[in-house]
């Protein structure tokens, strides 16, 4: 069994720990099917998470702030150390080494250990899943489930860390409506989700998935021009990332970027000047190619 958290219910700091765990530390089943140091959880929770690293945290942070019970939630992870201080952060959850009974689970681990780790939800009566591994496709959780088992794949973002992530789910041979809107809801508590088909994902993961390192870059890019232009780099920085937010923020009211910018962009002005520079860089021919690629990656590493 695992045991339940204590410490405050304060809402957490950013977690600081990679998405899932190291590849070994779940281990691999053996020819008789599980190894069975990581089932044994007799308690049936609402929602288990198996890997607490910075994606699963951070579905674990919105769940809570959503209204669900502590109780309702196990979080299973295999390094003492990191359950630990799990324990700490999320008073009242179940905080285990082993996988165990549930309504529904989120397998938040590493790729390569998706099939073992599925295999072993099965077992335990982990119920249906929601698999958030990055270039995972439906084929083997599904394979490893067993047939009639729902699966789901999602393809999350970092921003989930801050709840404004980008999700899209693809549902499995055997996934209702109802078990689609089961997956609609726990990654909601950490921004938007769109239903996708399979083929799509892999644009969606150049899109989305990839998508904030891009704009990182561009702040980047922008605080360095701040600097080069005469701008000491802490007050450069806090017009970057403020003009980066804001304009984020824009996008989500009406119109399309294409209108935003126009209305910001007069004839003969800075802007104007501005936007001229960067198109005679190829800058939006460089993000065309950047989403391309990400995309071709995307297909080689799902093959």
């Amino acid at each position: 069994m695992g045991r339940r958290g204590s410490g405050s219910d304060a809402r957490p700091p950013a977690p600081a720990m990679l998405i899932g765990s190291p590849p070994s530390a779940w281990g691999r089943p053996d020819r008789q099917g599980l190894s069975v140091d990581l089932l044994g959880c007799d308690t049936m929770v609402d929602v288990q998470v198996v890997g607490g690293g910075r994606m699963g945290e951070a579905l674990v942070g919105g769940w809570l702030a959503s209204g669900r019970a502590p109780a309702s939630i196990r979080i299973v992870e295999v390094h003492p150390d990191r359950r630990v201080d799990l324990a700490q952060r999320y008073s009242g959850c179940d905080v285990s080494e082993r996988i165990g009974a549930a309504s529904g689970t989120v397998v938040a681990v590493k790729p390569g250990d998706v099939p073992s780790v599925v295999a072993r939800v099965g077992a335990a009566g982990g119920g249906r899943v929601l698999s958030i591994a990055a270039g995972v496709t439906l084929h083997p959780p599904e394979t490893a489930a067993g047939p009639g088992v729902p699966v789901i794949r999602a393809m999350p973002n970092t921003p989930a860390l801050v709840r404004c992530a980008m999700t899209a789910i693809v549902a499995g041979a055997a996934a209702a409506p109802a078990d689609l809107e089961w997956a609609r809801e726990l990654l909601s508590a950490v921004g938007e989700v769109v239903e996708v088909a399979e083929s799509q994902i892999d644009a969606v993961t150049a899109v989305s998935g990839s998508g904030p390192a891009y704009v990182f870059l561009v702040a980047e890019a922008m605080v360095d021009a701040g600097v080069l232009a005469g701008l000491p780099r802490d007050l450069a920085t806090q017009l970057t990332n403020q003009t980066l937010l804001g304009a984020a923020q824009l996008l989500g009211s009406d119109g399309t970027a294409a209108d935003h910018r126009a209305a910001v962009t007069s004839p003969g002005g800075t802007t104007a000047a501005g936007l001229r520079a960067l198109e005679a860089r190829a800058v939006r021919s460089a993000f065309l190619d950047a989403v391309m690629a990400a995309k071709a990656r995307s297909v080689e590493m799902s093959s």
